[in-house]
């Protein structure tokens, strides 16, 4: 009796140490998109906060997979758990719980977040999440920042993301260690407030989980792919897709009859004589803006990246990669009951091969018939919010022309401690990442393969070996630098560093970038972590401008600055030939993050960090928090070190050797040490 106890003691322990230290597990594989969870509800004054928890299985995966049985000949298998149907086009892509986008969290103000993500990407991949518009005030660890704010998660490990929904509004999730976003690691993040604490909540009827939308161009392969051939061959990188919600059609398929069929449009549906407040989301990857409008319907705008402003309302919006938008759509059409399209259309390098896409505004009680008009007509003209790389006008508005509807601050009121001149464009330089001064520059290529290295004061920022935030001291000084420190010239030669700037905690700080619209008619959406920033100024100048005109024009006080009201964001587009001001409080300590949000422009360098504050002042990590860095093995071991340095000066087709004598002799060196004979 006395044994088998013990025996099933023991089995229960072997069981409970196995479910430990399990990564992956069969119960893993039970996967929600959370659109009901507890904490997605009615917020109401004097509740208490809720610790909301999810789990997140992030694997790669496929568009069009076994999960999607006859999809979409039938069409309710496009919505089978684990289908992920798309836009038709077969492409593996990498998703958290196996849906498109990924699993939704919708909190109160307040509420704690807690996010366990297991990686169970094959190929060692390691990955990290940003929580895109969340400040991290206090837990700057939690930011997900692979390589500054933390090290990556491991392939086949567990990390837990726990913060406080703080900062109220429309915000998304999204991998932030390589290209994995573009590849549909993204998710929508929105965090609401009771009635009374809400500004605009007398302009909407319904503020429904289901009119969150989520807006991305869209790649026929991995994302890895178009990245290798565009910077080291002459691949391009222009998106032929785009999706809404993760739906879309573009890839025709035919049944047995002959007849046409595309994968499901996304829905949305509203009830006659109601107003509904639309959420929408950028997640897009490339230089893609996306024009947004509703067939017969306006839009009147309310917020962006949380933050209200003054009811505007438009016929159609820009929004650019990483930015959100919030309105209002009064479904006005009572009478003849019918549906109408949701349009988005891709600008700039979308527009190369007409990437554009369609979803369906659906009034409840209309016929279920597609709108009449054809979904490849152009959007409507009319008002327009939020320009790309044009300059104001009557019926173009730009976004410092919303009034926010939060009071004047000392961001606005005093003058910056500290102003930072940060000019970006693509420059005819010879990075050696991509061109080997020796082997192929710049000027040996085609004109098919040339790549302009994109920059911000002509520095490529790098990724330091270990996370600053977490290993401060294991960082070496040296590895840091910015156009104030650098004795080098930059503008003839590739220079590449941690690029960053150091502010003194509470310093207003003001930031004028600048595109100097060079060589390409593009854009950069700039992205600041850990805080909104007013938008204080924003024009185009010209097709192009340098930082020395730009300067001038500022000391002769020729640039547009907004002296109130000025609206809140923590994205914002620079037009090309032009500039954007913001400016923001630095009362939040840690290392942040400033990049274009453009995916192929941030993972080459443009982009710097902003320390706010010295170590002293920053967050204690949380206990046990992982490590990572460098390993240079230089452990001595029995055998003595032999140095040779002579060696045979290399000429055109070969490279450089020991000579045969040197080999010899260290051959026979060792031959002795391990017989044991003295020389």
């Amino acid at each position: 009796m006395f044994l088998s106890v013990k025996l099933v003691t023991s089995v229960l322990v072997l069981l409970k140490l196995r479910s430990l230290l399990a990564t992956e597990t069969e119960s893993d594989y039970i996967l929600s998109d959370y659109k009901d969870h507890p904490c997605n509800r009615h917020c109401e004054d004097n509740s208490l906060p809720r610790l909301c928890k999810y789990t997140w299985l992030l694997e790669n995966y496929y568009v069009m997979s076994k999960a999607c049985h006859d999809c979409p000949f039938n069409q309710t298998h496009c919505y089978l758990p684990h289908c992920v149907s798309a836009d038709g086009v077969m492409r593996g892509i990498k998703t958290a719980n196996r849906i498109l986008p990924g699993p939704r969290v919708e909190v109160c103000e307040g509420d704690t977040i807690e996010v366990t993500v297991m990686n169970a990407m094959e190929v060692s991949e390691g990955t990290s999440i940003h929580w895109h518009g969340i400040h991290q005030r206090g837990t700057p660890f939690m930011d997900g920042v692979a390589m500054l704010t933390q090290c990556p998660i491991p392939a086949h490990a567990k990390f837990t993301y726990r913060f406080t929904a703080n900062n109220p509004g429309t915000h998304f999730w999204h991998a932030h260690a390589g290209v994995q976003r573009a590849d549909g690691l993204f998710g929508s993040l929105v965090i609401r407030r009771p009635p009374s604490r809400e500004p605009q909540y007398l302009l909407y009827d319904y503020d429904l989980t289901d009119h969150v939308i989520i807006v991305n161009d869209w790649l026929a392969e991995m994302t890895v792919n178009r990245f290798a051939a565009h910077h080291h061959d002459s691949g391009d990188n222009k998106p032929e897709l785009m999706l809404i919600n993760g739906r879309g059609q573009y890839r025709e398929f035919r049944d047995s009859n002959g007849t046409s069929l595309f994968t499901p449009r996304a829905t949305f549906t509203v009830k006659p004589g109601k107003r509904y407040r639309f959420r929408i989301i950028n997640a897009g990857i490339l230089n893609c803006p996306i024009q947004f409008s509703v067939d017969s319907h306006t839009m009147t705008m309310i917020a962006s990246d949380g933050h209200s402003f003054a009811p505007y309302t438009v016929d159609m919006f820009n929004i650019f990669s990483g930015e959100r938008y919030d309105f209002v759509l009064y479904a006005d059409k009572e009478e003849n009951l019918r549906n109408y399209w949701i349009r988005v259309k891709g600008l700039a390098d979308c527009n190369v091969k007409s990437a554009n896409q369609t979803a369906i505004l659906k009034y409840e009680g209309a016929p279920d018939d597609l709108p009449p008009e054809s979904p490849l007509e152009p959007a409507p003209g009319g008002k327009l919010l939020n320009l790309w790389n044009a300059k104001r006008s009557q019926n173009k508005a730009d976004i410092t022309q919303m009034s926010s509807v939060e009071a004047d601050d000392d961001i606005l009121t005093s003058k910056p401690n500290k102003t930072f001149y940060l000019a970006m464009d693509f420059y005819k330089i010879d990075n050696p990442r991509f061109n080997n001064p020796t082997y192929y520059p710049l000027s040996s290529v085609l004109k098919s393969q040339m790549l302009y290295t994109p920059q911000i004061n002509h520095i490529s920022t790098l990724l330091p070996p270990v996370p600053p935030l977490s290993q401060y001291d294991d960082v070496s000084k040296d590895i840091y630098c910015n156009a104030e420190t650098l004795q080098e010239h930059c503008d003839t030669k590739w220079c590449g560093c941690v690029h960053l700037y150091q502010v003194d905690l509470n310093d207003i700080v003001e930031l004028v970038v600048i595109d100097e619209g060079l060589p390409y008619d593009a854009n950069h959406p700039m992205h600041l972590h850990g805080y909104s920033f007013r938008v204080i100024g924003i024009d185009r100048i010209n097709s192009t401008t340098t930082l020395e005109g730009v300067k001038a024009m500022d000391a002769r006080g020729e640039l547009n600055r907004t002296k109130t009201k000025a609206p809140l964001k923590d994205s914002v587009t620079v037009p090309d030939g032009g500039y954007t001001i913001v400016r923001f409080k630095a009362d939040n300590p840690g290392i942040w993050f400033f990049h274009c949000h453009i995916e192929f422009h941030a993972e080459i360098g443009m982009g710097l960090f902003f320390q706010v504050g010295n170590k002293s002042q920053f967050p204690k990590p949380p206990k046990n928090f992982p490590k990572c860095g460098d390993f240079l093995n230089d452990e001595s071991d029995d055998t003595e070190e032999v140095t040779v340095t002579q060696t045979v000066k290399c000429t055109s087709g070969c490279s450089d050797v020991v000579p045969w004598s040197a080999l010899v002799l260290l051959v026979a060196l060792s031959i002795t040490f391990k017989m044991g004979i003295n020389i």
